[in-house]
């Protein structure tokens, strides 16, 4: 079996791919990444030339960006069940969520932290619109899995619904995100998962002393 190494800083997106790897139930080995240190060496920018963190290596294959990594560890380890079939209608919604999170959710969150707001003359060219009708769209979304007490992409825990729950934790850990009942629902129904919290512990464990 090719074997599985995890870049990260337990400060960053990472402990998003951490639960990921969690969920695989595979075997990895971590290396752990400072801060304008080793996260920019030359060593890891051949990894990533981004210098930023998470990353992987998978044998020969190295993955970054959060949302491709999670797509790549559901279809290297099918056994996990964290992709719907290929074809299916359920792996078609999953795909739309992942990069909905990946794209719309990212950018416009990312924008309104900074305090941009998009003219509304200026909506149609930004790929999310604006940051009203992201949170709209998402509340939508989640509302929908909460009622029908499913999931993003059907019936099942996907990748899509760590990495959308993710997003949600951090959002309104950080108040970067509105403040939604949805959001509040969708995100109990996952960080409690077995993986969810020993990905936790781990990275809690690797945080530098204060």
């Amino acid at each position: 079996m090719a074997g599985l190494t995890f870049y990260t800083n337990p400060m960053s997106r990472g402990r998003m791919i951490r639960w990921m790897l969690e969920e695989t139930g595979q075997p990895y080995d971590t290396v752990l990444l400072d801060y304008g240190t080793t996260m920019k060496s030359p060593e890891y920018l051949a990894v990533n030339p981004m210098g930023k963190v998470p990353a992987i290596r998978h044998g020969d294959a190295v993955v970054t960006e959060c949302a491709a990594i999670c797509a790549y560890l559901a279809d290297a380890f099918p056994e996990a069940g964290l992709a719907p079939a290929p074809g299916s209608a359920e792996r078609g919604a999953y795909y739309r969520w992942l990069f909905f999170g990946a794209g719309p959710v990212e950018a416009a969150v990312s924008n309104h932290a900074l305090g941009i707001t998009v003219p509304a003359e200026r909506e149609r060219m930004m790929g999310y619109g604006s940051f009203a009708q992201v949170m709209e769209t998402l509340d939508q979304a989640v509302s929908e899995a909460n009622g029908r007490g499913g999931w993003l992409a059907g019936d099942r825990f996907t990748a899509a619904d760590l990495y959308i729950g993710s997003h949600l934790g951090f959002g309104l850990a950080f108040k970067s995100i509105e403040d939604r009942p949805a959001f509040h629902a969708f995100h109990d129904r996952v960080k409690d998962r077995p993986a969810a919290l020993r990905a936790a512990a781990l990275d809690d464990a690797a945080m530098p002393a204060r």
